[in-house]
């Protein structure tokens, strides 16, 4: 069975052929590095990092480009324009660079966690402001971007009157117009009485004397849009047509069809073969936010420092949690969820263990023919399931009827003669591709130990940090619920921690 992938663009499944035979070009949108990872965005990046390790196995050369939005990312639909780097740095008190690059290796360490395969590339939006002051040159050329005070806004009508705007979100353009100017006259958005319509987005924004971080361009000193950001670099490294898209839903609107729209003027092609997007995960039922107060920052999931958490969840058990669903559909999460599914990996890596572990003499034919049949069709569908839109849930539903199997040859109560000597090798290579290379899993006992020093470490940061914003509230709440779990922190005269096991 060839791959079949859900394109968000056609809204069905499509036979993946890429471009160059052989090759695969794939982007995903990286985090705004302006706070710390929480658990919304595990899911795109454990998604994605399967997809690129199943195309490797399929023998796929993958240049993975992953961005890092250091820079802007401001949002003009529905809400008033914000950087949110900038606006953040000022509120820690940090400069913006020294600020991205405490959240860059916040989000690094928790990729690291999660076992994920570092990107081929991870460019910055900082790093290619050339390249984006490009794109909008030759976007105002073309005639569909126009400057007003400093600004640069993207024509979307006059796109529109041109291409299928609105396609891959199933927006229709007349109500976007129309719901944005009655939006306009309701509201006092900044910037929007610059525009010619309220649907136009900004490719360039003239920054104000307080904004920190600005360029020089055509058109003063000002800062990029968030969407000409991915443009750019995606294109850079890309090329103007490339196999794979990938990101939240979330994105589907106005990031991604904002991302078509100036590419395709730039590079006179769609930019993307295929769409990808992974669906969004909720809580007990309900949207993940913060006015919710239901946010979960990964550093609170492996340490179990959260009113919602009954305990610490390691990286392996949250990967798990999230491969037990489509990559499209709903995850709601919950601590029984991530109980229960502690429960399930550790019952499924035991299996795999006493797998690796079992041998018996080489036998050609098979006592129980009806098992091994059996065993070799729940084998074979792995790989079936997953050239199905990359369907994990279902391989691992298969693994769990094999589990049983496994345990019964260990314990003699199915012997050895059951099945053929070829069909346990298979068993063994199997689990050992899917479960490690594929699923990029691990025994969660042997990375106890890797995990706990370098979290201990980060507590120990923020609570240092706490202290020396005389915030004792929060640096008392780490040393006390520490103290529960059984661990003992120590401040010696000189200002140094040091931690150990009660």
């Amino acid at each position: 069975m060839a791959l079949h992938i859900h394109n968000s663009y056609s809204r069905k499944k499509e036979i993946f052929e890429s471009i160059t035979p052989g090759h695969v070009g794939m982007y995903v949108c990286g985090p705004t590095v302006s706070g710390e990872s929480h658990l919304g965005h595990a899911r795109p990046y454990v998604s994605f990092d399967i997809v690129y390790r199943y195309l490797t196995y399929k023998k796929y050369k993958v240049r993975y480009v992953r961005n890092i939005t250091d820079a802007g990312h401001f949002e003009e639909e529905g809400r008033e324009a914000e950087d949110k780097v900038s606006k953040k740095a000022q509120l820690e008190k940090l400069e913006p660079m020294e600020m991205v690059q405490k959240y860059t290796n916040l989000f690094h360490w928790a990729m690291k966690q999660f076992n994920c395969i570092e990107p081929s590339i991870e460019p910055t939006a900082t790093g290619h402001i050339v390249e984006q002051i490009g794109m909008i040159e030759d976007i105002i050329e073309k005639g569909f971007a126009y400057e007003v005070n400093g600004s640069v806004y993207f024509d979307v009508k006059k796109y529109a009157a041109n291409y299928d705007y609105g396609k891959l979100s199933g927006r229709v353009i007349e109500e976007l117009l129309d719901s944005s100017n009655r939006e306009n006259l309701t509201r006092d958005l900044e910037g929007q009485q610059e525009k010619k319509d309220a649907a136009d987005f900004a490719l360039w924004k003239a920054a104000p004397a307080e904004h920190i971080m600005r360029w020089k361009s055509p058109w003063g000193e000002g800062f990029p849009g968030w969407h000409i950001e991915c443009s750019a670099m995606a294109t850079k490294y890309l090329g103007p047509q490339f196999d794979i898209h990938g990101g939240g839903m979330d994105l589907l609107f106005p990031h991604h069809e904002s991302e078509i729209a100036q590419s395709t003027i730039c590079n006179h092609t769609a930019p993307v073969k295929y769409w990808m997007h992974n669906n969004m995960i909720t809580i007990n039922g309900r949207k993940m936010g913060k006015s919710y107060n239901n946010v979960i920052k990964l550093t609170e999931l492996f340490s179990g420092n959260h009113p919602l958490l009954s305990q610490p969840f390691h990286p392996m058990t949250i990967r798990f949690f999230i491969l037990q669903s489509h990559y499209r559909s709903t995850l709601d999460f919950s601590n029984e969820a991530l109980m229960s599914s502690e429960k399930a990996f550790k019952r499924l890596w035991e299996a795999f263990e006493v797998l690796k572990k079992l041998s018996f003499e080489k036998n050609e034919t098979a006592t129980d023919s009806e098992l091994d049949t059996k065993i070799n069709t729940w084998l074979n569908e792995f790989e079936e399931f997953m050239d199905d839109d990359f369907g994990t849930p279902r391989v691992i539903a298969n693994m769990f009827e094999i589990a049983p199997v496994i345990n019964s040859l260990k314990d003699g109560l199915i012997p050895a003669t059951a099945i053929k000597s070829e069909t346990l090798e298979l068993m063994k290579n199997k689990f050992a591709d899917f479960l490690e290379n594929i699923f990029g899993l691990k025994n969660m006992d042997e990375s106890n130990n890797e995990l706990l020093s370098p979290v201990m470490q980060l507590l120990l940061d923020i609570r240092k940090e706490a202290k020396s914003k005389k915030d004792f509230a929060t640096s008392d709440k780490i040393r006390n619920q520490l103290i529960e779990m059984g661990i003992v922190i120590k401040d010696d005269k000189d200002g140094n921690t040091s931690w150990g096991v009660a």
